[in-house]
């Protein structure tokens, strides 16, 4: 897999394909791993790029950084590096809120559209927003079991994000790829990440997007998709049935078929 020095840190990256180009973003102590079905079905039809942020999967750990802002940051920088234009970003959990704020620092003149994958417009559960996943003492929780029991913590955790229960290949493979991220790191962008709201960013948006639920989620409820199917224009709404978290990994052919469908209509 290529990689590239951005902003002085060394950056992994999978790049497959030819065309328009996709790119995909990961969730918070995710990888680009996580997107192999869709890497290897996308890029017949596309140019597919999914990128680890600072300190995840294989890129450079580096102990400064870790904020969306700055690994929105880190995106532009690889974008125009590959010299990428009319871009369609999917991003899955926390890689929406780097798609949202990416769009704030540096505009979507080079946004062809956006795909969201089971994200909601805040994580922290707010006064007037019970969408979250995390009120006050849950994430002091989740923050205190990061620098006490890291492991502990992924085998809990990595359950939450499926409808079904995880054989144990793949159980074994993502605890692995979350266990990249050292807990120094991964307390850091989970704060951060949780504690952002996007509410008064998103009704701005003017590019089609594509929001992609699990049915099952134990982590953001579909209401959080329908909040913004009525405050973003051109967007629409798919529901995946028999998933939680990660549609594009449990009913991945659905989800692949969705996304080329909403990318072949713009």
């Amino acid at each position: 897999m290529p990689t590239m020095l951005v902003n002085n840190i060394k950056f992994n990256y999978i790049d497959k394909g030819i065309g328009a180009p996709i790119i995909f973003l990961h969730g918070v102590w995710m990888s680009s791993m996580f997107f192999q079905k869709q890497i290897d079905e996308l890029s017949k039809y596309h140019r597919v790029i999914a990128i680890d942020f600072r300190g995840h999967g294989l890129s450079e750990n580096t102990n400064h950084g870790h904020t969306v802002s700055q690994y929105a940051a880190d995106v532009k920088a690889i974008i125009d590096q590959l010299k990428l234009e009319e871009i369609v970003f999917v991003g899955w959990s926390m890689g929406a809120f780097v798609i949202w704020d990416y769009i704030e620092q540096f505009g979507s003149h080079n946004i062809k559209a956006t795909a969201i994958i089971d994200e909601s417009a805040s994580d922290f559960k707010w006064d007037d927003w019970p969408y979250g996943f995390a009120d006050f003492p849950t994430l002091i929780h989740l923050m205190e079991m990061i620098q006490t029991d890291h492991e502990h913590l992924i085998d809990d955790f990595l359950p939450l994000m499926f409808k079904d229960s995880l054989d144990e290949n793949s159980q074994s493979w993502m605890k692995l790829e979350l266990l990249k991220v050292n807990p120094a790191t991964a307390g850091t962008i989970l704060f951060d990440q949780t504690t952002r709201d996007y509410r008064n960013k998103i009704a701005n948006f003017t590019f089609p997007t594509l929001l992609c639920f699990g049915r099952d989620s134990k982590l953001v409820p579909v209401e959080a998709g329908e909040y913004f199917l009525e405050h973003i224009n051109q967007s629409e709404l798919v529901i995946f049935e028999n998933s939680g978290h990660c549609p594009f990994l449990e009913e991945h052919e659905a989800f692949n078929h969705q996304l080329l469908k909403f990318i072949s209509k713009i």
